[in-house]
């Protein structure tokens, strides 16, 4: 079977890492075998729904290497739910209630001092015609609920192995609000069956959901899709993130720096059976999900090792995958000057620091005025190359006696203004001698 998987996010607020992990699981899965991903917007809140949202998912999306086959909007698809909520009625399996939400919680209330589940009772369906007058009289619009078959419903989640549930134990569930607007349940389930919707990857919260939606699949008469439930990401202190708190949004770590790949490959492998590691691209990923691995337990999302992933892909990346990246971040850069600075940054527009260090102006530090006058005159000729800091520094340590810390952080401080970086053997050769000599000589250049 060839898969067709979507991603569905709700464009309210800013998607994190919590919503890439399950985009990436759809995208990787679907990739890996030749299938398509859709992009599908649940925008049916019209209140909360924001066009930025959509465009920053989109962004966030595209940043990550994810560029879907297929773009959708609920809300261009309300006739469709129209029709599948009239089907339902006219099968005795959407019907109307009128209670509202303090009858509901008293009742509620009541169930639960006399030990009961809090189960809806299906009171709406004793009501007779003269009494639905009534209440409409006063003015009452009803809400439609799903008149669930009470039997047990069992699926294989291709995660959590044989999963079932007792559908007498959940309440009639409500499908369409009174004033006509629709929860989150049918539109999913229309759209899943219109789109001929494979298999359904989404965290570990909906399972709860999954009866309810394969009791909608068999009577809107489709095949019903194979389920996923993966465990959810947490941050480091194990806390639940919030797309409206903005916690880890993929925003923040695009601006911050941070590299599309670092950030999917600590998503995606976290709380996997994989080693987390950095991995070059989503074509290399693919291949290590494995959703019938992925571990039960909450997966804590670190940033520090977010941070540690990060350097580790910059280190080995090649100049031609930095380059167009560079320039524009203003670093006109070329091979030995990324090879020389790679291993000391954490992000990449750390370069901006170095190619400052090259180029100047830069500001020497100075602390023995004589002495760097001294290792300037014993300066060699150009043309550099990476053997010329290995002579150089012979030569002063043989005229003046320094070596050690003493001899090499002096250097480094005049030449670079920087108590640690990259190898000056890398490095002088791409300062040149004329703005070394300055900059020894305490100069700005």
């Amino acid at each position: 079977m060839t898969p067709k998987v979507r991603f569905a996010p709700s464009p309210t607020g800013r998607i994190h890492i919590g919503n890439a992990r399950t985009a990436l699981m759809n995208w990787l899965f679907a990739k890996h075998r030749g299938g398509t991903f859709v992009l599908r917007f649940d925008d049916t809140d019209q209140e909360r729904s924001r066009e930025e949202y959509a465009v920053s998912i989109e962004a966030d999306l595209h940043w990550l290497g994810i560029h879907p086959d297929e773009v959708a909007r609920q809300s261009q698809r309300f006739a469709l739910y129209g029709a599948a909520a009239d089907r339902l009625k006219a099968l005795g399996r959407l019907y109307p209630c009128y209670e509202t939400e303090d009858e509901l919680d008293r009742r509620r209330k009541r169930q639960a001092a006399r030990g009961l589940p809090p189960v809806y009772d299906r009171a709406a369906l004793a009501l007779t015609s003269d009494e639905i007058a009534a209440l409409e009289g006063e003015g009452r619009k009803p809400h439609w609920r799903f008149k669930l078959d009470h039997r047990v419903v069992a699926w294989r989640d291709l995660v959590r192995g044989e999963c079932h549930v007792d559908c007498a134990s959940l309440s009639d569930p409500v499908l369409v609000r009174a004033d006509g607007t629709y929860l989150y349940t049918l539109p999913s389930v229309v759209d899943d069956v219109d789109m001929a919707m494979t298999h359904i990857i989404r965290g570990e919260d909906h399972v709860t959901n999954t009866a309810v939606q394969i009791q909608l699949f068999e009577l809107l008469g489709t095949v019903v899709p194979q389920f996923a439930h993966h465990n959810l990401l947490t941050n480091a202190s194990g806390e639940g993130l919030s797309k409206r708190m903005g916690h880890l949004s993929l925003t923040s770590l695009r601006e911050e720096g941070l590299e599309a790949m670092a950030a999917a490959s600590l998503a995606v492998l976290v709380g996997s059976s994989e080693a987390v590691r950095p991995v070059a691209s989503l074509e290399a990923l693919a291949p290590l999900v494995d959703l019938s691995r992925l571990s039960r337990a909450p997966a804590r999302f670190d940033e520090a090792e977010l941070h540690h992933l990060n350097a580790r892909l910059l280190h080995d990346a090649g100049f031609a995958s930095v380059q167009a990246r560079l320039q524009a971040l203003g670093v006109a850069a070329d091979e030995p000057f990324w090879l020389a600075v790679r291993g000391n940054l954490e992000t990449l527009k750390d370069a901006l620091i170095w190619w400052q260090v090259v180029h100047g102006p830069q500001a020497p530090v100075a602390s023995d005025v004589a002495w760097l006058a001294s290792a300037a005159a014993l300066l060699p000729q150009e043309p550099w190359d990476q053997a010329t800091w290995g002579a150089w520094t012979a030569a002063i340590k043989a005229e003046t006696g320094h070596s050690g810390r003493n001899l090499f952080m002096p250097l480094r401080l005049a030449l670079t203004g920087h108590e640690h970086g990259p190898e000056l053997k890398a490095l002088l050769p791409l300062i040149g001698r004329e703005r070394a000599v300055r900059r020894l000589s305490g100069e700005t250049a």
